[in-house]
């Protein structure tokens, strides 16, 4: 069987403009590498299979009848890929010129590296922070007393806000948008996690690699232009749902039933806190009082979440 250098692998759903324009953007991209492409749509109801069909009948693109989400998805292209390196990027996602041949450069330049990631850009064109050290059980309990938000150019404390992402480092891990990962490593490790249904897979998968020798390296070389929140628009209640069971999916998989039991009691207490602040400042300051009625909003959802009041996420509906 011949082998391709790059596997890239798109996962769909309703996402079918953004899909067919990150397309475009590969085509003029992968341009000189010998590279295959897979899409695998998870059961969209937007005309995405037809649209891709018509426009890029060489991708090879795998249906889905039902949405498995979004690390099961990727798996089943995965298992398929013939590449050296597989590039897994979201259909928000496009990479600027010359993006994926530096990305492998550095992936070849820094043999342990399991996965190379790009500095990634909103729409407009800014920064979009990506790089973050992994949740623990330790790191609730100073995130939750506002030591994170107190001291943010604190080495431990700051989580990488303040950083420009302007220089090459390794990381703990980065957000999924647009991850380049080597074959050698994801054999060594195996795949995604399929009990994360959305969130959560990239940042468990980051420590498994880390854990078994390999390391997770950020580089401002490559830059791709990443939306956000595509497939979620227009389900964000199920998209809290399914990030908050992410969040403790992650802590009891990786510290226990005790790790877990420390991340929500010091959520309760941070949320409790955050609302008892945001409403003093809603009363302080009136010309901004809207924007914390929605901080106090979204923080008592997070409050009754960890107190067990929880809604259906996107598995139950998908």
């Amino acid at each position: 069987m011949s082998t391709s250098t790059l596997s890239v692998v798109i996962v769909s759903y309703n996402t079918r403009d953004m899909t067919l324009r990150c397309l475009r953007t590969l085509s003029r991209e992968l341009e000189g590498l010998s590279a295959e492409i897979f899409v695998v749509d998870n059961a969209s109801n937007d005309g995405s299979v037809e649209a891709i069909k018509s426009e890029f009948p060489d991708v090879k693109l795998l249906v889905n009848e039902r949405n498995k989400g979004f690390g099961a998805a990727n798996n089943q292209a995965l298992r398929l890929a013939r590449g050296e390196f597989f590039l897994l990027l979201n259909s928000d996602a496009f990479p600027r010129p010359q993006a994926i041949e530096r990305l492998l450069e550095s992936a070849s330049a820094h043999p342990r590296a399991a996965v190379v990631a790009p500095r990634l850009l909103n729409g407009d064109e800014s920064l979009q922070l990506s790089c973050y050290r992994f949740p623990s059980p330790l790191k609730s309990v100073w995130e939750n007393c506002l030591l994170a938000a107190a001291l943010p150019d604190h080495p431990v404390f700051g989580d990488f806000r303040n950083w420009a992402h302007d220089k090459e480092r390794e990381v703990d891990f980065v957000i999924g948008a647009c991850w380049l990962v080597r074959r050698e490593a994801a054999e060594e490790v195996g795949l995604f996690d399929e009990e994360f249904f959305l969130y959560g897979e990239e940042t468990d998968w980051a420590k498994r690699f880390w854990a078994a020798g390999w390391s997770v390296l950020f580089t401002p070389a490559a830059e791709v232009v990443h939306l956000g929140g595509g497939s979620g628009q227009t389900q964000a209640d199920r998209v809290f749902n399914e990030f908050q069971r992410a969040q403790e999916r992650f802590m009891c998989k990786h510290y226990g039933r005790r790790g877990l039991m420390v991340y929500r009691v010091t959520t309760i207490f941070g949320a409790c806190l955050r609302m008892v602040l945001f409403l003093v400042a809603a009363l302080c300051r009136v010309r901004q009082r809207r924007h914390y009625w929605r901080q106090i909003g979204q923080w008592k959802r997070i409050l009754l979440w960890s107190l067990g009041k929880r809604g259906p996420g996107l598995q139950e509906t998908a």
